[in-house]
């Protein structure tokens, strides 16, 4: 199509210059010839002048127009041009929405050519690590002597572990990856909380081999002492007394530790009822008189209406740990109160004795697992130092909290708080029986301990 364009002028042009010769003249058909190709080297040079106009700065000019072969010329140079401006404006749109999802990361990217100069970062890592501008060698920016050697190392499976000026408190670990080229991309990501975790991980590790130690330690003794010594009877009952003792204390630690791993990784809900926190707490009462066997006053005091709703055997445990840790720690002759009342719309059960009393340095993590303030008295007592810990997430699935007020050598008191949500109207027959709260007739177990 472009050559018949091309020569149809041409031919014209003869045609008209032939039909000038026999009408007229040869010199009138040179004037002809002559004149035309003039006037084609003339539109030539012109187009040629647009288009090298044009092509000068193509994306900011248009394409200009053009006759006959010029026009077809132009045309496909249009078309070219619109497809690779569409396709551009598709790549920039593209470009653009992937570099606003990656500054949107927390973790911090740097892209690093094969001298280690900064090509791109995005806003987490120019955040971090204070890097503006590119071209830049990124030890200007990180300056760590760790960072530096693993920069200038071969082997990046073991990325170094820093904390930065422009996050304190935060650990963060910094990560080099080889890209196609000889170029390196960097990561920076925080892992404060996996540091933690990995911390909790191995702190639980070590405290639960630590309480095991124990009591296998002992029940291996002595059963080794019962298989190769010829005892009596009275210390074959003593040593075995020793290594039941020892079991229970590891059974307790295993329900405990199932216990807690319920309450922090249960998924399904649990089974609520109406529970007469009255009759709840009273039968809990007793439990801690047997414990006591009459070394400690104790007594219950409920001055509100006692239904609630909830998971008994959770309430329950909750409770029972916290009258056993009395027992525990409170001098015998001491006194143990639980107390329960409607404060501000919310219902709050005290326990509160006249034990050793806890340092305030030590309130703060009282509720971590296997916390101690004093870990030979916790040992000798029977206790597995994750009772609190269950407290607090029992009081946490059921919307409350623990709250500890204590002094050291004075008491101590644990409260349960309950939402208001939690709290239910008392039937007439518990108003009734509430009247009854503590009365008991003398000779009674509860009224001896008292």
């Amino acid at each position: 199509m472009i050559w018949y364009r091309s020569l149809a002028p041409v031919a014209i042009a003869l045609a008209i210059g032939a039909v000038l010769a026999a009408l007229f003249s040869a010199t009138a058909a040179a004037w002809w010839l002559a004149a035309t190709m003039a006037f084609f080297g003339l539109a030539k040079a012109f187009y040629l002048d647009r288009l090298n106009h044009w092509a000068a700065l193509p994306r900011n000019r248009d394409l200009p127009g053009a006759a006959g072969a010029w026009g077809v010329v132009f045309e496909r140079l249009g078309r070219f041009s619109r497809s690779e401006t569409a396709n551009r404006n598709e790549l920039t749109t593209e470009l653009a929405q992937i570099h606003s999802a990656v500054d949107r990361l927390p973790d911090g990217l740097v892209v690093l050519d094969r001298f280690a100069h900064v090509e791109w970062c995005n806003n987490a890592a120019a955040e971090l690590h204070g890097i503006f501008g590119s071209g830049r060698p990124i030890h200007h920016f990180i300056r760590q002597p760790e960072f530096i050697a693993y920069l200038e190392g071969s082997d990046y499976r073991a990325p170094p572990l820093l904390r930065l000026e422009s996050r304190p408190g935060r650990l963060f670990e910094l990560r080099l990856y080889r890209t196609d080229g000889e170029g390196r991309l960097l990561t920076t990501r925080d892992i404060t909380e996996h540091a933690k975790l990995d911390a909790m991980r191995r702190d639980f590790v070590a405290n639960v081999s630590h309480e095991i130690r124990t009591p296998v330690t002992v029940i291996g003794g002595f059963a080794e002492t019962l298989l190769s010594l010829d005892l009596d009877d009275d210390t074959r009952r003593e040593y075995l007394g020793t290594i039941l003792r020892q079991s229970q204390t590891m059974q307790r630690l295993v329900e405990d530790l199932l216990t807690l791993s319920t309450l922090e990784h249960s998924t399904a809900a649990p089974e609520e009822s109406r529970i007469d926190l009255h009759v709840m707490v009273n039968a809990l009462a007793d439990e801690a008189r047997a414990l006591s066997q009459g070394r400690h006053r104790i007594s219950v005091r409920m001055d509100a209406p006692a239904p609630v709703w909830g998971v008994r055997g959770e309430l329950e445990s909750a409770v029972r740990n916290l009258l056993t840790n009395a027992v525990r720690y409170t001098p015998e002759g001491g006194r143990i109160d639980v107390d329960w009342r409607i404060r501000d719309g919310e219902g709050w059960l005290t326990v509160r004795d006249t034990g050793i009393g806890i340092g305030t340095e030590h309130l703060p993590r009282l509720a971590e697992r296997f916390y101690r303030v004093d870990r030979g008295r916790s040992r000798d007592s029977g206790g597995t130092g994750l009772g609190l810990a269950i407290t607090k997430h029992v009081m946490q699935r059921h919307g409350g909290s623990l709250h500890v007020d204590s002094r050291l050598g004075q008491g101590s008191a644990f409260s349960l708080r309950l939402p208001a949500s939690r709290l239910l109207p008392e039937a007439p027959a518990e108003a009734d029986a509430a009247l009854a709260v503590d009365v008991h007739p003398p000779g009674s177990p509860r009224a001896a301990s008292d």
